[in-house]
């Protein structure tokens, strides 16, 4: 298995993302993909990582 670095702007945008989680928990994954891929200028293909990753990740 190889494994492939990621975008920096999807870096930003997991960031981004999981400390919204942190600070508005009522907000639901696909709402932060949807404001991470247009503040973060994501294609779709970045979008749907992001979903997925924000899928494995625990909520705190």
């Amino acid at each position: 298995m190889t494994v492939v670095p990621l975008p920096e702007r999807l870096k930003k945008a997991l960031v981004w993302a999981a400390e919204e989680r942190q600070d508005h928990p009522d907000k639901g994954r696909l709402a932060l993909v949807d404001e991470a891929g247009m503040r973060f200028n994501l294609s779709p293909a970045e979008s749907e990582a992001l979903a997925r990753l924000l899928a494995m990740a625990p909520r705190t």
